[in-house]
């Protein structure tokens, strides 16, 4: 009774600092919300919006559009690939299977990796590789590599070892026991985070272009540089319908296999 008491206690504790964080953060950071609602900010939203309308629907800016779309969806493709098998090869050792030194040295490497934003590493990438696309699918895997990693090395971890088990005593040696008997646990979970990371990484592509890493982004840095503000709109409006059809498509995807593995 007395342990329960504590955990409440411990909890009601917990919840109180919470609250009393996000008062002070308020406080800290000056909100103003009643400068939102203002006459003059309203209007000046208004005109900016209206600065918006109608979307530039020329056949030869609608090419370049779409052009820029596929570069941005390439450019999350790539990425998301090298992040899957560098994150899988790295989550071998961060997951112990090699000893401890190697696992204290993959996962300080995971951490590392992405605990540096995508757009830094794209700043560096674009200094490495240059202008363009590449730099972009670099920056997402590396920073990818690093979620990945850490996600497929707890499916490891957590994953149940009487299959491997059964198979070492039947003699099967290290990589059939992982191939035959954990692989085939974890495969549906990992595929179902890379699918994810797909879908993040789509909407990180095209804020790479910010620093010249290509795609919509890019398109968009440019056309907002020169106020050229009904381009842009044809580019947010390609940037959703792109983000749109990637959720809906991996999301059907992370269902299909859900319903598989039930």
């Amino acid at each position: 009774m007395s342990v329960h008491r504590g955990r409440r206690a411990a909890g009601l504790a917990c919840l109180a600092v919470t609250g009393l964080a996000v008062i002070a953060s308020f406080g800290f950071l000056a909100v103003d919300f009643g400068g939102l609602f203002e006459a003059q900010a309203r209007h000046r939203m208004a005109s900016f919006v209206v600065e918006f309308f109608p979307p530039d629907v020329s056949p030869a800016f609608l090419r370049q559009v779409g052009f820029a779309s596929l570069q941005t969806l390439a450019v999350s493709l790539l990425g998301t690939l090298i992040a899957a098998v560098a994150g899988g090869l790295l989550a071998l050792p961060a997951a112990g299977r090699f000893g401890r030194l190697p696992k204290w040295a993959a996962r300080s490497m995971l951490n590392g990796l992405r605990s540096v934003p995508e757009l830094v590493w794209a700043s560096l990438m674009v200094l490495a590789a240059g202008l363009g696309p590449f730099a972009g699918a670099l920056a997402l895997a590396l920073h990818t590599t690093g979620v990945l990693g850490r996600l497929f090395a707890e499916s490891l971890e957590n994953a149940s070892p009487v299959p491997e088990t059964a198979l070492r005593d039947l003699g099967a040696g290290p990589v059939a026991r992982f191939l035959y008997g954990t692989l085939p646990l974890i495969a549906p979970q990992c595929l179902g985070y890379v699918l994810y990371r797909w879908e993040m990484n789509i909407r990180m592509a095209t804020i790479l272009g910010f620093v010249g890493a290509g795609g919509l982004g890019q398109m968009l840095y440019f056309h907002l540089s020169l106020f050229q503000q009904q381009q842009a709109a044809t580019v947010l409006i390609a940037m959703t319908l792109l983000v749109l059809a990637d959720d809906a498509l991996s999301g059907r995807a992370r269902r299909a296999l859900s319903a598989q593995t039930h």
